[in-house]
Formats: structure tokens, sequence, C-alpha cells
């Protein structure tokens, strides 16, 4: 079948239910032509994709970066062969591509929606993650740039089970962003069998209020009813919509239609399931244009305010040196923003609320909202910073996984680390965010000793592209560094050194000053030792630890962390590949720590000057 049906006139129901079965066939055939996908759970959302794009969605394909464009999240990202096929549809890639390019080496049709495509604003298939994110981007128009575009997300029944879809709809109902719209495919089946609750819409409908939002519940292969609900959430006012749209997956290939075993397979047969569908199409859509708009320019109100200063030798916290260089960031430059996971008295991130309350955005107790709600407003080009205890970021790491892939530029703040926040015990100790946050894909990991390294790093974080990561400390620790000290990322710093150095040792963080301390016993006894501040955890400085390789060939890094994946493998990945490596001695906490002071947990531990000067004896002597 060959025809073309454009919006120079409005599209018929019946010509809209045909653009539902070209996705359909669409789909199929990316699948089949991959000999791999999920045609199944694309061809359940077929109508409700195509109603969309044809009547409400507002979008130039030409120009991804009109402020008024609408934004479209595939939230149940593994059905990207319906989302490829309406790209097709409305003419943003061609038949060429969506057959030849989906799920092959190099292609812009991965097999989960990634940006690699301009139309793409973040990367799917980590079920319970569109609907948070859609949260940040509609937060972002509603509350901060007063701009015209609505947020439409497309889910899935299975990420119905995730909490995070639930942090979601709670921030969304609290903010009353009317702008947002939940669109649930409720197929009933998920990857190995029914879903929780079936085709029950009550049932979520019933949890969805209560969360504030406003419900329309419809069969979602209905043309007219798709259309209805979508006008309604398009008009309704104080509230997010959310429609809930039974529908089948596989619809319209009796093989397959609601018949379990079926995900995530090509068809067994994709030519007699096309000739049931009708055939191969070539209809066109032609989206409605966006609204005029424009996204003002963020300055700020003070470009050259001047950051906090701290005189040598006084004892400041690094997270209270952290919100009062926020708070002058916050001034210099508009584009800042500041999350916060209902701890900003303790991260003091709340220095940057009391001056720019309008650009501090609560998300409570729910990190992985925090971290959803940052990556929708980098979308929106914002720079955010979301801050928590560091702790608390292992409920968040696949958020930041996937902003990673996502390419989204995210800063990202811990304080409370390490044994040294001494009483409150282990569950409140981040052991494991330094491992976490290297791992993350072109991510940076900072962790300043003072407070005018934390407010310079503060700062520079805010240019610097990718996902990054501050260390703050809950305790006092002295200052060390003068206010005009220059920290690159990537850099180091060498505190003392000499010709005749036997020893390295190397610090971040708290145990800097442990090893500064240890450094003056042990030049005090004849031995002498070269010590090196790391606060760039990644990237590291490379040259800076051969150097000190060259001199001394010993090292000792103690770290307020797991021994696995912090500052020692950090220093570590530095050697190897053919290049020699030190003799190293890794002071790390190895043990479970309990409540104790900061004191006793860090020589409890066995990373304060006691272990470094006992460490550095026994290597100077081997």
């Amino acid at each position: 079948m060959k025809s073309t049906a454009t919006q120079d006139t409005v599209l018929t129901d019946d010509q809209i239910a045909e653009v539902a079965q070209q996705l359909r066939v669409d789909s199929v055939r990316a699948a089949a032509a991959a000999g791999s996908g999920h045609p199944t759970s694309s061809m359940s959302a077929a109508e409700l994709t195509a109603v969309l794009l044809a009547r409400h969605l507002r979008y130039d394909f030409d120009d991804p970066g009109h402020p008024g464009n609408d934004h479209l999240i595939l939230s149940k990202g593994h059905a990207s062969p319906l989302l490829y096929a309406a790209y097709r549809a409305v003419g943003a890639i061609t038949e060429d591509e969506l057959l030849t390019g989906y799920r092959r080496l190099g292609s812009r049709l991965e097999g989960h929606p990634t940006p690699k495509l301009p139309w793409v604003d973040v990367a799917t298939g980590s079920l319970g993650q569109g609907l948070p994110i859609g949260v940040g981007v509609a937060l972002a128009a509603k509350r901060l740039d007063d701009l015209p575009y609505r947020t439409w997300v497309l889910c899935g029944d299975s990420e119905l089970a995730e909490g995070s879809f639930w942090e979601a709809f709670e921030q969304a109902g609290i903010e009353g962003l009317d702008n947002l719209t939940a669109i649930l495919d409720i197929n009933r089946l998920g990857q190995r069998g029914p879903t929780r609750h079936g085709w029950d819409l009550d049932a979520y409908g019933r949890r969805i209020r209560a969360f504030g939002w406003h419900t329309v519940e419809i069969d979602g292969h209905d043309v007219d009813a798709v259309d209805r609900a979508m006008t309604e959430a398009r008009t309704h006012r104080g509230e997010p919509t959310a429609i809930i749209a039974r529908t089948r997956k596989g619809k319209g290939v009796a093989a397959v239609e609601n018949r379990e075993g079926h995900h995530g397979k090509p068809l067994a047969d994709p030519e007699a399931a096309i000739r049931e569908l009708g055939g191969v199409r070539d209809l066109h859509v032609d989206v409605s244009r966006p609204p005029a708009a424009e996204r003002r320019e963020l300055s700020g109100a003070d470009p050259h305010a001047a950051l906090p200063q701290y005189d040598r030798g006084a004892q400041v916290a690094t997270r209270t040196a952290f919100g009062e260089a926020l708070a002058v960031l916050g001034t210099r430059r508009e584009d800042v923003v500041v999350l916060d996971g209902e701890v900003g008295d303790s991260t003091k991130a709340g220095l940057f609320g009391e001056q720019h309350p309008d650009r501090y955005i609560e998300c409570y107790i729910a990190e992985q909202q925090l971290i959803a709600t940052a990556v929708g407003l980098g979308v929106c080009g914002r720079t955010p910073y979301a801050s928590t205890f560091a702790a608390f970021l292992t409920r968040a790491h696949d958020f930041l996984r996937m902003a990673a892939i996502s390419r989204s530029d995210l800063n990202v703040v811990g304080s409370h680390a390490g044994v040294s926040i001494g009483q409150d015990g282990p569950s409140q100790m981040a052991l494991e965010d330094l491992a976490m946050l290297r791992a993350i894909h072109g991510s940076t990991v900072l962790y300043p000793c003072d407070a005018n390294q934390t407010a310079r790093l503060t700062v520079a974080l805010a240019d610097r592209p990718g996902i990054g990561y501050l260390r703050t400390t809950r305790g006092d620790t002295p200052v060390v560094y003068g206010p005009d000290e220059e920290f690159p990322i990537g850099g180091s710093k060498v505190l003392r050194s000499h010709a005749d150095d036997q020893v390295t040792l190397i610090g971040a963080g708290v145990t800097l000053h442990q090893a500064l301390a240890a450094h003056d016993r042990l030049v005090a006894d004849g031995i002498r030792t070269r010590v090196i501040d790391l606060y760039s955890v990644k990237p590291v400085d490379t040259q800076t630890l051969r150097e000190a390789f060259e001199v001394t060939g010993r090292f000792v890094v103690v770290e307020d962390h797991h021994p696995e994946g912090g500052l020692a493998d950090a220093v570590l990945e530095s050697f190897g590949n053919g290049h020699p490596m030190p003799l190293l001695t890794r002071l790390a906490v190895h043990s479970m720590p309990g409540s104790a002071t900061p004191e006793e947990q860090l020589h409890a531990a066995g990373i304060d000057a006691d272990a470094i000067v006992a460490a550095a004896r026994k290597l100077a002597a081997a």
C-alpha cells in the first residue's frame, strides 16, 4: 500500500488509524531486519503514538533546540522500534536507515534510544527513569523558564513497579506540573508474564490520583478516545495528567497479540505479520510547529562576585566551604540550579537556597528523583548541582549510570563521607562512593582537603562536561592553602618534598591532614617523606605520581574509604601497561566501623597518622 497523508488538512481518525498500522509494520520490519528487538512492546502503543504525532505534539524536527518544542520521552525504551518508526513517519529518518541501521554497529538507532539522535533528550532502557526525568524537564518550563512546551512521557506498565516512578508521581503532584502528561501503555504483559495489576486500570488510577494527579482511563486502541484524552491532558490545569490506556501487546497480529513468550523477539514470520497488518505503507505526518518562544539569556547578578576566602590555619569544614562557594556561584551564574535531598542544612547546600530560593529545588528523601530532576534540568540548559549525604547516592547509582549514557552534564556533591563522620555509625558513612563515581563513564571525581580548595573546585565543576562528583567532609579541618591557590582538575599538590625522600605519602580529604602529621614525625625520626594531596581522584595526576615513583619507589596511600576502587586504585592505574609499579601499602577501611568519635574512627580503621608512620617505617626498611 502506498499513499500519503499530510497535515495540510487535519488527519481523520481513519487516517490516524492507518498511521498506527504503519508504525506497527515498521516496528516489525526493523526488528526482523536486525534479528532482535521488541516489536510486540512497540505494537501496543501504536495508536497512542500516532494520535500524539498527528494532533498534539508540537515539534520542529529541523530545529531540535527550539525552546517551544514539546519533549517526548520514551520511558519504555525497549520499544525503540516504535520511536524510530515514528521518526520515519515524520520524515526525520529514512526507511533505509530504519531497516539497515537499527541495532547495527555505528548506527544512531541503538537498541534503546540515546541522544545520538538529536530528537532524543535522554537515554532510556533502564526502566523507571523516563517519568522521573520528565518531571525535571517539565519543572524547568513551569518554574524556571516560563516556556510553553509540554512534556509527554510514554511509559510501560512493567516499570510502574519501580519505586522511582512513585517518587516522580509525588514530586510532579506537589509541584502541580500541569504541563506534564504520562501516557501509560497498560498492555498487561511484561517480560516473563503478566504485570502486577494486569488490565486493572482503576488499580493504577487510584494510586496515581492519591499523588495529586488527574487521570483518564481509556481504550488505547480507540483513536477518538486517545485524542479526547490528550486534549483533556493539554487543557487540564493545576495537576499533571496520566492517560491510563488499556492496550494489547502485539496488537494486530494474531500469533503474538496478548500472548506470553514473545517479549524481546522479532516475529517468527514477519512477512505474514506485515500482510495481516495491511502491508507496507509510506504515510507521512506533518507534526504541528511549536509556538514562538525564546529562552531568556541566563547571566548572573554579579559575574565577578568574589569567592569566600579562608585563612591558613583556620578550622573549616569542607561542606561549609562548598555551601558558601555555591551561593557565590549562584550570584555569578543564573544557569546554576541546586537540588537538595532534604539535608541542605547539613550539606550546606541550603546556603544557596537562602540567597537564590527560586533556583533551589527540594526533592526530599527521594534520591532517585533528586538525580532524575537534575538530569531533566540539564536537558533544558541548566547547570545542576544535586546534593545529599554521600552514602545515600548509592540509591541513585543507576540514574547516574544512565545520565552518563545520556551525555548529561551534572554535578553531584556527597557530604558526610567516610568513618571520619564519627558517632553516627556505618549506615551514614559513604565508604563506596569514590569507587561508584569513578566507575561512571567520563566522570570527574574530586576530594578536597580544605576550604579554599573546596571553593575553587566547586566552581570549576560548573564548566566541566559529564558527571562531576565532589566529596565533602562533615568535620572541621585545617585550612592548608591560601585563597589564591589554583587547583586544576586532573592535578595534585606536592606539599612536602626533598631530593632524598624515601617514601611518598598520598592522601586526599581528611587523610591528607593525617599524612602531613605523619610526615613531621617521620622526618623527626630521620625518614624523609614526600606528601601528595591527590584531590583529583579522576582524572588522576599521573605525571606527579610517576615523578614521585622515580624518587622514592615506595607509596603509602591512605583513604577514608573501602580498599576497593578508591584512592589507591586510582594511583595504581597510573602505572602498569609496561611501566614499573611502586611498592605500595594501602591503608583503607577494611573492617566494619561502629560508633565512635572521629579520632577513634580513624585510629580503629588504621588510617590515622599512627598507622601511616608505621606503614612508612616498614616500607623505608624494605
